[in-house]
């Protein structure tokens, strides 16, 4: 099961949405603790246990809307940890407490101090002194703030302990990895981690990505890059802590933009993404450390590759046992033809689609180009690039049809457009699971035929960037259970039955 970043946001609102800009990457967002299975719920006093499910029905009408409240459900959520936290623990479980606090050391003690200044003053008006966890007043106002300080550890422990139980759950169910996990590309620039490890990270310099055909303006993810001179110095603690962390409880981690262990375009603050440069770093140290640390957790890696990418990247990442990552509207030839699904890599995992694109059902009806019109993405006319996307999908429909997947033009007797979308839904699947991928993923949107994008790179506001609920193909939201029992994801799973498809 691949997820995205579970990386830690803001600890008050406004929360940050998009799980890729994260505060820090090597702790958690306490937003997905189950309150339920914390064990000193069990022992609650009545009066603090009704007012712990009074907040979570209030919580469960937010599942009514269109639109994820990361803001309201955070509000809720903390106020019943906030009772959780104030019951006594068990002997055994405060012993568990401090130990992984031992564990965790000074880089815990950090994140907990910047959460707890973050919560009591916010991110505009701090105390003089604590402008980074080096200064004069950071131990004074720790000690102020100690209350505080222990709650944000503690909802570390709990998280600790939550992603442990799922990951064993998932295995013994017969998952032979359970959960992957992903590391995002950078962390926000005013966040724990920048303010914990502070000239680790450049400054006023931002990360972002040169311009390609579905970002044609180069895009900027408002992200400060790792200073390479700096992790050299601090013998790459601060990387190893992170991918330590990240795959402590996975069977496998997803490196987004891998490429940012070789290089990364910087951005000048102010300047356009146009006006980038590549930064290399030391990617025979970083990529070490990386299967170092997977080699450990018995885990597998996962490298977006994506992008522009130097051609010899792909082989030296093939070389160490790193999985690359292919995308069916991606994989073409030379002369622009969707590439065999034999000729598809071995070690990577393909998918038809990924969280930068569409669903599926969204990209075959076009949603994609409406976004990108409505939001003035485009560089040329729009008519050229419709023209060009509508011949991209054909291209793809003649190879489904040359392979048998999908009957001859004219020929579909099916007089439902919505079968006749899943059909073709599921039809890209069976192209991609012939494929000899080690691993072929179905992308959740998919499965429920849901349209619209959960992110459209290059926008900040002008798009509800992972605001969206999953939801089906009239846009109603949907909630697991639906997943489960859904006669369209139980059709798409069939498709990529492999058998013996990958070899």
């Amino acid at each position: 099961m691949l997820i995205n970043p579970v990386h830690a946001a803001e600890p008050s609102a406004p929360m940050e949405a998009s799980p890729y800009l994260p505060t820090s990457r090597r702790f958690v967002n306490p937003l997905y603790i189950r309150v339920e299975d914390v064990p000193e719920v069990a022992y609650l006093s009545v009066g603090d246990r009704a007012e712990v499910e009074r907040l979570a029905a209030k919580a469960r009408e937010l599942n009514d809307s269109d639109r994820i409240d990361r803001d309201a459900a955070w509000t809720l959520k903390e106020q019943a940890l906030r009772i959780v936290h104030a019951h006594p623990m068990s002997t055994r479980r405060a012993a568990l407490f401090e130990a992984f606090c031992e564990r965790e050391g000074q880089g815990l003690v950090d994140f907990a101090t910047w959460s707890a200044i973050v919560r009591t003053h916010g991110t505009q008006t701090w105390p003089e002194g604590v402008e980074t966890s080096a200064g004069d007043r950071v131990a004074e106002v720790r000690s102020e703030l100690a209350d505080e300080v222990s709650f944000a550890m503690w909802l570390q422990w709990v998280l600790d302990t939550q992603l442990a139980t799922a990951q064993r759950e998932l295995t013994e169910a017969g998952m032979s990895l359970g959960v992957v996990q992903d590391l995002a590309v950078g962390v926000h620039p005013t966040g724990a981690d920048t303010w914990s490890l502070g000239d680790a990270f450049a400054r006023g310099i931002t990360v972002g990505a040169p311009p390609d055909p579905y970002n044609q303006r180069g895009q900027d993810w408002g992200q400060p890059p790792w200073r390479p001179d700096r992790l050299e110095e601090l013998a790459y603690a601060p990387f190893r802590d992170m991918v330590r962390a990240a795959l402590r409880h996975s069977g496998g981690l997803r490196i987004d933009h891998i490429i940012g262990l070789f290089r990364l375009w910087w951005v000048p603050a102010g300047e356009s993404p146009l006006n980038g440069t590549y930064v290399r770093y030391d990617h025979d140290a970083l990529i070490g450390i990386l299967m170092l640390e997977a080699a450990r957790a018995q885990a597998l890696i996962i490298g977006e590759d994506l992008g522009t990418v130097e051609p010899w990247v792909r082989t030296y990442l093939s070389e160490r046992g790193v999985l690359g990552t292919s995308i069916l509207w991606f994989e073409n030839t030379e002369d622009g033809t969707p590439r065999d699904p034999k000729d598809y890599r071995r070690l990577c995992l393909a998918s038809v689609t990924t969280h930068d694109l569409p669903p599926t059902a969204g990209y075959l009806t076009g949603e994609h180009m409406r976004i990108r019109e409505e939001l003035d993405l485009f560089t040329r006319p729009v008519e050229v690039e419709r023209q060009a996307d509508e011949a991209e999908r054909e291209r793809m429909m003649q190879a489904l049809r040359r392979r048998g997947l999908l009957p001859e033009a004219g020929a579909d007797l099916s007089s439902d457009p919505g079968e006749r979308l899943r059909s073709t839904v599921e039809a890209l699947h069976r192209y991609v699971s012939a494929t000899p991928a080690a691993l072929v993923g179905i992308a959740v949107p998919d499965l429920v035929g849901d349209r619209r994008a959960m992110n459209q790179p290059g926008t900040h506001l002008e798009y509800p960037n992972w605001r969206l609920s999953l939801a089906g193909p009239d846009s109603r939201p949907l909630m697991l259970e639906d997943i489960v029992s859904s006669r369209q994801v139980r059709r798409l799973a069939r498709a990529v039955d492999r058998g013996d498809h990958s070899g």
